[in-house]
């Protein structure tokens, strides 16, 4: 394993540090991944794991936020209950949280980071008003909210990797590379309560064709309101640079009726694209090669015996 230099170090852990907001830049949750003595839900060679180990999920972090404002129930769950506005990196890092629990975590961990997520779900309830202005009361743990916020990380995730990460994604035994992801990542939400999940790119891209042409999808002033906050939050001042490229890369890769939807006007691709490739080489060198949730739990997975 190739060691971090003194200054790769001194940016990792500014750069973990602003993701999960510990202060010596060590995750609160790393050791809940290097513990147990057994494997978890994927192992290196699988898709999710690939795909959530590469940085285009600084982009597709954004890409899903931005989906999922879209859906007025996820959006009432979100203006309603989250601390988004006053705590963003807080609610960023319970985010991070989850997803590198349930993809680099032994079995255990991801059972009780599940029912961490389930125990918050079941405070989040409320309505929201209809396309048709009714109203429709939610449950965080609705199993078609469930599906969409599932869908909506899913599909941002895979297209992010898709234009801004350079490691292919593992075909495994699917049709194709994405269809292997859909199907690997549909575990994750098992344990989340959400049995029924799509398990080629076709049914994922369906659903969200489906809620759009059905008019579930929709824009209102709370929807703008949370994309303005998305895209200028109160980030330290050297990092703003970085994060309006990283909010043009996620605009970028979106469908133009959402993009007319959400109100964003996509910047040139010919430049967004290559730009926020070499941008995300660029904090892939300046932190270097070492990443320590990854490095647990393939020390983990060594321990019992699954790797050599």
């Amino acid at each position: 394993m190739t060691s971090n230099s003194a200054l790769q170090e001194w940016f990792s852990i500014r750069f973990r540090k602003l993701l999960s907001g510990a202060a010596d830049g060590n995750p609160p949750w790393l050791d809940v991944i290097a513990r147990g003595d057994e494997g978890g839900l994927f192992v290196p060679t699988d898709a999710p794991w690939v795909v959530h180990r590469d940085f285009g999920t600084l982009v597709g972090g954004i890409r899903a936020l931005l989906m999922q404002a879209l859906h007025p129930g996820s959006l009432a769950g979100v203006s309603d209950h989250s601390r988004y506005e006053k705590d963003p990196l807080g609610r960023l890092a319970g985010t991070i949280r989850w997803l590198t629990v349930t993809t680099f975590g032994s079995h255990a961990a991801v059972s009780q980071e599940a029912n961490r997520v389930n125990r918050l779900h079941e405070r989040v309830t409320g309505s929201y008003a209809t396309v048709d202005g009714g109203s429709r009361p939610y449950r965080a743990a609705d199993p078609d909210l469930l599906l969409w916020v599932h869908v909506a990380f899913m599909e941002s995730f895979l297209v992010a990797h898709e234009m801004y990460a350079l490691t292919p994604i593992p075909r495994g035994d699917a049709a194709t590379p994405a269809d292997n992801y859909v199907e690997q990542w549909g575990r994750s939400v098992e344990p989340l309560g959400l049995r029924k999940t799509p398990s080629t790119r076709l049914e994922m891209d369906s659903i969200i064709t489906d809620l759009w042409t059905r008019r579930v999808l929709v824009s209102t002033p709370s929807t703008m309101a949370v994309v303005g906050f998305i895209r200028r939050p109160p980030l330290p001042v050297l990092v703003r640079p970085i994060y309006r490229l990283l909010f043009d890369a996620a605009v970028v890769s979106m469908r133009s009726e959402f993009c007319d939807m959400l109100g964003l006007t996509p910047k040139p691709r010919w430049i967004v694209v290559p730009a926020t490739r070499l941008v995300l080489r660029l904090i892939r060198t300046a932190i270097g090669p070492e990443s320590p949730i990854e490095d647990a739990a393939l020390d983990r997975l060594r321990r019992i015996g699954i790797l050599s």
